[in-house]
């Protein structure tokens, strides 16, 4: 399960960024548009009512995880949570300067993340910019856990990464791929930020 933590985040100004307080407004719209209850839906996306009660009415966007669980109890891409319309083509091109910043302020638990494909209709797996504050303090007991698998590639810094009963250190160009029921977390082992490169897969 999830434990809210609410914090304050420190990341430089970025270029492109989706309005992370209509996220939770748009999740709202979405649900009333197909008709289900916050009960509902909670129970298809897998996650409790107050938690989706939260993210609705949240100025913080939730985990991409979440998102991803939402949208497709929602039987919609990603993208029209972050109100855009999906790319029709086989293809798509998200230059640095375009890349949507879904969290520059720091999502419900901390870090910010930027969306790297989620215009691609009927994606298998979802990949993203993740950046984790250089905070120790930030350290607490809670993790994440989803059904699917996940990819995570240290771009920048050097990560302290808990996986159920297990710690990895992870250092720049370092990998690890893992199945992602297994609770697991990370964070910065100093005072930098750090950044990888995330691909999530969840199935329908």
């Amino acid at each position: 399960m999830f434990k809210l933590t609410h914090w304050s985040n420190k990341l430089p100004e970025r270029n492109t960024m989706i309005n992370e307080e209509e996220v939770g407004q748009k999740i709202r719209e979405l649900r009333l548009n197909a008709k289900l209850t916050l009960n509902e839906l909670a129970e298809k996306a897998g996650i409790s009512q107050g938690y989706l009660s939260k993210i609705e009415n949240s100025k913080n966007a939730p985990p991409v995880s979440t998102l991803l669980m939402i949208a497709k109890a929602l039987s919609v891409g990603i993208s029209q949570i972050f109100g855009e319309n999906e790319n029709q083509m086989p293809i798509s091109l998200i230059r640095k300067k375009d890349r949507p910043f879904v969290a520059r302020n720091g999502s419900i638990f901390g870090y910010s993340y930027q969306a790297l494909a989620h215009k691609f209709k009927n994606k298998q797996f979802d990949p993203y910019i993740l950046h984790i504050p250089g905070d120790l303090e930030r350290e607490t007991d809670f993790h994440f856990e989803h059904k699917g698998q996940e990819m995570m590639f240290v771009v920048k810094g050097k990560m302290r990464f808990l996986y159920g009963e297990k710690e990895f250190i992870l250092d720049e160009g370092d990998c690890i791929f893992f199945d992602s029921s297994v609770p697991h977390n990370g964070f910065s082992r100093d005072t930098n930020e750090v950044e990888c490169l995330i691909a999530i897969y969840t199935p329908d």
